[in-house]
């Protein structure tokens, strides 16, 4: 029992507790004591807060009113100091404590020198970052249309050996390395240390790491059609986007026709015509821009349209939708019937599908919680895989895992790749032929037009007007 008129017990006995309770604790205790004592623990364990730098402490209400400074009543600074050295300024400043900094950024090192613990992140990711870089720049890339030639090239027997051939430059081997590298690195490790432990280099207590293969030949399936479905949805999104692409390509071919067609070649209608065209073939390129990461829109559309008209639509937040208004308004200015704006505007359709289709290709992924099971089955499979083959493979472990991580995550990484379709598909060239088709209908337009109109005036010259030949 500690007497509670004894000063020296009360501040000596109330500092130890202030390290073990809560300061609503220790008051709770104390007031069912006596008032002093409760005056002494808040003191002391808003000292002992304020001291090391910790939390403000908040009291409650009927707290707030006490008198609970260094200057109180109950004892003096000199005194608290020199009975308990943790309360000192010496003390604070031989131990450097420092209050706490809240920052949303990462903390700075006041040496300027990166710690053993930065190099070793530095030096593990250097690998991964190294093939996501690669496959980046692969999705970058632009690809282009099969011709005849390359149709010819690609059901060539010898693919198999060009194939082969290409492994090493190829975006998706090369993001196998980290992966496959790991899990076979791991295998090394289970296969050294079985063996280890079979050649009694470890004491007796370490057990051989070793396992029946009945659960894997069971989830085998599960695996399997795991990766299955995960590719085949993806593929189902890599195909609706081709889908979407194809009649966005032939719905602007078509409102290009339309207008090639109805629109007279003369004055100002000849100037929003020419003008109407150039939108008509800016759409494409706009919308390519706009799923495609690292697009730049500005070079795309400099010889397509006027300076004055591509700033505008690089103001705009939504620059496909910034083009299509500009082909309404050049539709609207048009001096056409009701039925001829009517069908230029129903043809409209297919672009803000087109957008619709893309968007949501892009905004919407597969559910995460599919693609994050397939991983960890993976990643999970692979780590237990040398336990499970080691009584009938021991070191053939190695291997084994080597080839069954670059066989399933190859088909996981494929899938993952295709995911998002636009980078797949041949966009920049769809967009060239875009233009070249709207440049060729217009040279073709004044040349088939005035050879119809020959041929008219030919046979009216051929036959009388009874309809009888004039030979």
């Amino acid at each position: 029992m500690w007497n509670v008129n004894n000063p020296g017990t009360t501040v000596s006995t109330t500092f130890f507790l202030s390290l073990v309770f809560s300061p609503l604790e220790l008051l709770r205790f104390a007031t069912l004591t006596q008032p002093h004592v409760s005056t002494t623990i808040s003191l002391l364990h808003l000292r002992l807060y304020q001291t090391l730098n910790l939390k403000p402490l908040i009291f409650p209400p009927m707290y707030q009113s006490m008198n609970l400074s260094v200057s109180s009543n109950f004892t003096h600074r000199s005194l608290l100091e020199s009975r308990f050295p943790i309360f000192s300024t010496g003390f604070r400043k031989s131990v450097n404590l420092k209050p706490p900094r809240v920052s949303s950024g990462p903390e700075s090192n006041d040496s300027g020198h990166e710690t053993l613990t930065d190099k070793l992140i530095h030096l593990l990711r250097a690998v991964p970052d190294w093939a996501d870089e690669i496959k980046e720049r692969g999705m970058q890339q632009k690809r282009s249309l099969y011709t005849h030639e390359k149709w010819v090239e690609h059901r060539s027997s010898l693919r198999h050996v060009r194939h082969l051939l290409s492994s090493f430059s190829s975006r998706v081997i090369l993001s196998l390395i980290p992966p496959v590298f790991f899990f076979t690195s791991v295998a090394v490790v289970i296969a050294s240390y079985n063996s280890a432990v079979a050649l009694d280099w470890l004491p007796g207590i370490f057990p051989i790491l070793r396992s029946s293969s009945l659960p894997y030949q069971l989830t085998a399936p599960a695996l399997a059609l795991l990766l299955v479905f995960r590719t085949e949805a993806s593929y189902s999104r890599y195909e609706e986007g081709r889908k979407a692409w194809v009649g966005i390509i032939a719905g602007t071919n078509d409102l290009a026709r339309q207008v090639i067609c109805s629109v007279d070649s003369s004055g100002d209608e000849l100037i929003i015509k020419d003008l109407l065209l150039r939108y008509i073939a800016a759409f494409p390129v706009a919308l390519k821009c706009h799923v495609i990461y690292g697009s730049d829109i500005a070079r795309d559309l400099r010889n397509l349209i006027e300076a004055d008209d591509l700033s505008l639509i690089l103001q705009a937040k939504h620059r496909p939708r910034c083009v299509i208004e500009f082909i309404s308004q050049s539709i609207q200015l048009l001096k056409l019937d009701d039925a001829k704006r009517d069908l230029l505007e129903s043809k409209m359709l297919h672009l803000h599908e087109g957008i619709g289709v893309c968007e949501q290709l892009m905004g919407i992924p597969i559910p995460l919680s599919y693609t994050r099971l397939t991983s960890r089955f993976l990643v999970f499979w692979h780590l237990t895989l040398p336990i499970i083959l080691w009584d009938e493979c021991h070191w053939i472990v190695v291997p084994a895992t080597f080839i069954s991580a670059a066989s399933l995550f190859c088909i996981e990484e494929v899938g993952v790749l295709i995911e998002e379709p636009f980078p797949m598909l041949a966009l920049d060239e769809l967009c060239d032929l875009v233009h070249s088709n709207i440049q060729e209908a217009v040279k073709s337009e004044k040349v088939i037009r005035n050879r119809i109109i020959a041929k008219i005036k030919l046979h009216e010259f051929k036959h009388s007007s009874n309809g009888r030949h004039r030979s």
